[in-house]
């Protein structure tokens, strides 16, 4: 918890200090800039145990789980990967300017047959919904200073774009761009990993606190949203040669770390990312000549870097 608050105090003066060069007319440092002055301790690398590996035949999709905000649904998915139930499933829909989803085929008919479904294993078939979570000290917190239309306070927690409304005592993770989020039915119980989906398009910010945000994608994100668009209703193809298939899923914590992704990202309580999030506020060069003095949540990228390497969102 102290280096929660020390990283707030010196995320809050990078910001200030920030907004005070832009007030004055200064030229906003680059992205590139800002990243090539981090200090290592600004970086993280991501807890194996969190890293989901998703094989398609065109590449990678890395996936950083969220267990502090929805924990039921992180192990219920850890051990569908480790029954490899995804293995030799498929994306099944994609939907413009919306999602990307994947799951068991024979689950999309209108009315499924158990018989051919592919049997969950040891993995749970309902789960009680984790749509939020008790704001705790516990856990990191970087406020945006803008206002946000869906919720009282927008800001970032352990690297993910979340929620908060301080009359409730609650906060969310929300779906921005690369979330990572639960499908169900009807039932708010019925959602239990199986069946996820990725935000490709503009952010659905009406979907917070209404289905439960399992991660968000690290690396692979032009994979899911550059897929062809499902021709049927709500994305979904009406060929099942159009399905893009799921070679396998694995978390980085059951493979050889020679076979592990060196990915680390940019902690959201360091000092570097309130400089980007002030660049971003108040961009200022010779092509941006009146900065938006304001910025959404879900435009704010958090920088990731897979050996060394910057990976574009």
């Amino acid at each position: 918890m102290r280096r929660h608050l020390a990283a707030a105090i010196a995320a809050t003066l990078a910001l200030a200090t920030a907004s005070a060069d832009a007030a004055q007319g200064k030229p906003t440092p680059s992205p590139t800039q800002l990243l090539d002055a981090s200090k290592p301790s600004e970086w993280r690398t991501p807890n194996p145990d969190n890293l989901l590996y998703m094989q398609l035949p065109t590449g990678r999709v890395v996936i950083e789980l969220a267990p502090d905000f929805t924990p039921l649904h992180a192990a219920n998915i850890r051990t569908l990967v480790r029954e490899h139930y995804f293995d030799g499933l498929s994306i099944n829909r994609v939907q413009d300017n919306f999602v990307a989803q994947w799951d068991d085929p024979a689950s999309d008919d209108d009315h499924p047959d158990p018989a051919k479904l592919r049997p969950l294993g040891k993995a749970k078939k309902t789960l009680p919904p984790e749509y939020t979570r008790a704001i705790t000290p516990r856990l990191p917190w970087t406020p945006l200073p803008d206002g946000d239309v869906y919720a009282p306070q927008v800001g970032f927690s352990e690297g993910f774009p979340a929620a908060r409304d301080p009359v409730t005592g609650r906060e969310w993770l929300t779906h921005c761009y690369g979330a990572v989020g639960v499908a169900r039915d009807v039932a708010p119980d019925s959602g239990n990993g199986s069946s996820l989906y990725a935000i490709i398009g503009q952010a659905p910010r009406n979907l917070d606190r209404n289905l439960a945000i399992a991660g968000r994608v690290l690396e692979g994100m032009p994979l899911l949203s550059a897929l062809p668009r499902g021709p049927a209703p709500m994305g979904f193809y009406t060929d099942p040669k159009q399905r893009v298939p799921i070679l396998s899923v694995r978390l980085a914590s059951d493979l050889p770390p020679a076979q592990r992704a060196d990915i680390q990202v940019l902690r959201t309580d360091s000092a570097t990312f309130a400089k980007l999030i002030e660049a971003k506020r108040n961009r200022r060069d010779s092509f941006y000549t009146h900065p938006a003095g304001k910025v959404g949540l879900c435009n704010i990228d958090i920088p990731v870097r897979d050996d060394g390497k910057p990976v574009m969102p």
